[in-house]
């Protein structure tokens, strides 16, 4: 590992990833093989995503709160498994918190926050979460996620170097089979348009599919390029990718060449998202201490340079989102982090709008828009978190449910 830089969580074994319905609270299980799949997920969607007013609703089935139903019991390697969310509970927590303005000033704020709690459906690690429609998300365990427009298919990359099409709606079996890597695969991204498919892996290599076929259609490899995440340009036929070497590249799949080459940072680039006119990235970086833990927008037009630095982390940050314009009077983005932070941000001077602490929850592994009100972040300790943003004197974030 380079000097410096501080070690990732590795993309160990796995459950099965699960697919939440927000509405009607259903989970299905999708099951692990023979081989404990790492997943790592790619899923379409088509327009805004709402979660609706209520934000978390009641397991269809269930009772209002006043009924306690029994938690699902533990998942098996199963073809499905359809189960309750387990108890709700309703929770108040205190939570105290410092962090560093731009101009220097430290504040120390408290927050009160209810929410509700159910039983969650992993019993590990959650590391990849996104939101598929108005009320569906799914969930998986030790991975990363991409998100593009509208499908009923998501897919899954795992410790067996292979990747799999699953269908919503469709059998339980995977419709599509991709093996090429030779290591595990650890990003995945789909074009906007769904018929092709691009796969990086700790191999140092990038493939590009024929979704269609399942065939490979084009190859890339660059020395020491171990990939940690892939995202897809809306509107272009071009693929970020960011990498333990500490670089963002970008790709052309008209062949699969290294369009461009963003300046080296001074840490692993842990993830990366395009905005969705295509402007503009966002990567993120490792760190320890306050030493790296940044966020850095790109321009992705023709001077290509950093426009702004996103500094408050005190470890790793894990994920970073671009949030709807409708949330706030000026462009924010989201960060999550290993520090158990998530931070809203003005994108345009850095300066920190909002903090919210999710104590007890481990590092924090990634995160997702919901709607214009909503976010989805996963934890290494308490399951998926869903968290809303109140516009008032400014902008504050707060957790509403946990599952």
């Amino acid at each position: 590992m380079p000097a410096g830089s501080a070690p990732l969580l590795p993309p160990l074994a796995a459950g099965p990833s699960s697919l939440w319905r927000l509405g009607s609270g259903y989970l299905n299980s999708f099951p692990k093989d023979k081989h404990y799949k790492a997943l790592n997920t790619a899923v379409h969607q088509e327009g805004p995503i709402g979660l609706g007013e209520h934000y978390f609703q009641q397991p269809e089935g269930m009772l209002l709160p006043r009924s306690r139903p029994t938690p699902a019991p533990p998942q098996k390697a199963s073809c499905r498994l359809w189960a309750a969310m387990g108890k709700l509970q309703s929770k108040l927590r205190h939570s105290t918190y410092k962090y560093s303005r731009p101009d220097g000033i430290i504040e120390e704020r408290t927050q009160t926050n209810a929410f509700q709690e159910y039983s969650p459906a992993h019993v590990d690690t959650v590391s990849v979460v996104a939101a598929l429609n108005s009320d569906l998300c799914v969930s998986g365990g030790k991975d990363k996620v991409s998100c593009v427009h509208k499908s009923d298919q998501f897919f899954s990359a795992s410790r067996d170097r292979t990747v799999m099409m699953w269908d919503l709606h469709g059998s339980v079996q995977p419709r599509q089979h991709f093996s090429g890597h030779a290591m595990v695969v650890t990003g995945v991204a789909v074009s906007p348009d769904s018929s092709q498919l691009c796969t990086g892996s700790r191999d140092n290599s990038l493939l590009l599919w024929d979704v269609g076929t399942g065939q490979c259609v084009e190859r890339a490899a660059v020395s020491r390029n171990l990939v940690t995440h892939l995202c897809w340009v809306p509107r272009e036929p071009y693929v970020l990718q960011t990498s333990e070497d500490k670089t963002i590249r970008l790709w052309d799949s008209r062949g699969l060449q290294v369009a461009h080459q963003f300046p080296t940072k001074q840490h692993i680039q842990t993830y990366c998202e395009a905005s969705e006119d295509g402007h503009m990235c966002i990567s993120c970086s490792s760190g320890f201490g306050g030493e790296g833990c940044e966020a850095t927008l790109w321009d992705l037009r023709q001077t290509r340079d950093r426009i702004c630095e996103y500094k408050g982390h005190f470890q790793t940050v894990a994920s970073c989102v671009f949030l709807p314009r409708a949330l706030a009077l000026m462009p924010v983005v989201a960060t999550s982090s290993h520090d158990c932070r998530v931070k809203i941000w003005n994108r345009d001077t850095g300066a920190c709008l909002s903090t919210l602490s999710l104590d007890g929850s481990g590092p924090l592994t990634s995160l997702a828009v919901g709607d214009t009100r909503s976010l989805l972040c996963a934890s290494f300790s308490r399951g998926i978190h869903l968290l809303r943003v109140d516009h008032g004197p400014g902008l504050e974030l707060r957790e509403v449910a946990a599952f």
